[in-house]
């Protein structure tokens, strides 16, 4: 499990970017429900939820465990066991506790970073949208949602599942066309606190033993 959960972390849920054409198809309903989400966090200081993360092969989960996530406009902080990603709006640092690793990397037009939210813009040029009705998912009568990408990037489709009510995403699943699927399961959510202000800063001094690599 922990090599698995590195894998994704290090990969920061790598989704390859295919750019717009004109064959895409977006589901007028699918695409307010998603609009209004992504409106309702933009309008928030910060946020704060806690998830649960589960991965498998053959489109079944295996063990789940429970991570943090902490969000300000284009920063955040997340950590699932022993492995923490700081994005600082600039650089993404992932740290690695138990190895004592740190690798840092830039962004770049071809990938996206983990960030749990990230599908709520990454829809609008790379997937085919579709409403798919409503589900129950933890007790909540959630709008499901179908991301199919347009081009091949190693996913098969992406599920989301939304309560609209309060516009907010309620859980993720990841489904990759080699039968691997990787769920975030998400649940109490906090905003606008009072954070930190180095909340979303990386202190080399922190890690001065740990092995440090820049790509």
């Amino acid at each position: 499990m922990k090599n698995i959960i590195s894998k994704v972390i290090l990969s920061g849920f790598v989704v390859g970017a295919v750019g717009l054409t004109s064959a895409q198809k977006i589901d007028a309903k699918a695409k307010k429900i998603l609009d209004d989400i992504t409106a309702n966090y933009n309008s928030k200081k910060n946020t704060y939820f806690k998830f649960s993360f589960g991965s498998g092969t053959n489109g079944q989960v295996g063990k789940t465990e429970p991570g943090i996530y902490y969000a300000a406009g284009d920063k955040y902080k997340l950590k699932i066991m022993e492995t923490e990603q700081i994005f600082d709006g600039n650089k993404i640092y992932n740290i690695n506790t138990e190895d004592m690793e740190v690798t840092v990397a830039k962004p770049n037009g071809s990938s996206s970073m983990f960030s749990p939210i990230n599908y709520l813009t990454t829809y609008r040029n790379d997937y085919n949208v579709t409403y798919e009705g409503k589900k129950s998912v933890n007790g909540v009568s959630a709008d499901f949602i179908k991301l199919t990408p347009i081009k091949s990037n190693g996913i098969k489709y992406v599920y989301l599942f939304v309560d609209s009510a309060k516009k907010q995403m309620v859980k993720l699943e990841q489904h990759g066309n080699n039968k691997d699927v990787a769920v975030i399961a998400i649940k109490e959510y906090k905003e606008n606190q009072d954070l930190d202000p180095n909340m979303f800063v990386f202190d080399k001094n922190k890690f001065k033993n740990y092995i440090v690599t820049e790509l």
